[in-house]
């Protein structure tokens, strides 16, 4: 098995969760305009950081590691004006990533749970 580090899972994890939400929003509108607001307004540091704080307490230790691992990344210099929110949405993004390579069923139970969220 490849060995993926926690910043590859999070750059996955940013595409898998953007096209989560894109399959949700094209049922709400059919306006291109919309559809980017609807989902820029879902897709971005803070929602993912309040996502992964409500899904916290359901995560298993293995998961909660991931997390902690990612959140202590190096952050690029543009983004360390909201450290902390920026450091959640990278873990928030690298277990989604982390599910889709290891664990879809799991994915796919976090999804339904977030989608009340969208």
């Amino acid at each position: 098995m490849d060995k993926i580090n926690l910043r590859n899972y999070a750059y996955l994890g940013d595409a898998v969760w953007e096209l989560f939400v894109r399959e949700k929003t094209i049922l709400k509108t059919q306006n291109a305009n919309e559809l980017h607001k609807i989902t820029t307004d879902k897709v971005n540091a803070r929602i993912q950081q309040e996502l992964l704080l409500r899904i916290q307490k359901l995560l298993t230790d293995e998961e909660l590691g991931i997390i902690r691992r990612s959140r202590n990344l190096p952050i690029p210099v543009a983004r360390k004006a909201n450290q902390a929110e920026y450091r959640m949405a990278t873990a928030f993004e690298a277990l989604i990533g982390w599910w889709y390579k290891n664990d879809k069923t799991r994915l796919a139970e976090i999804e339904e749970i977030l989608s009340e969220y969208l």
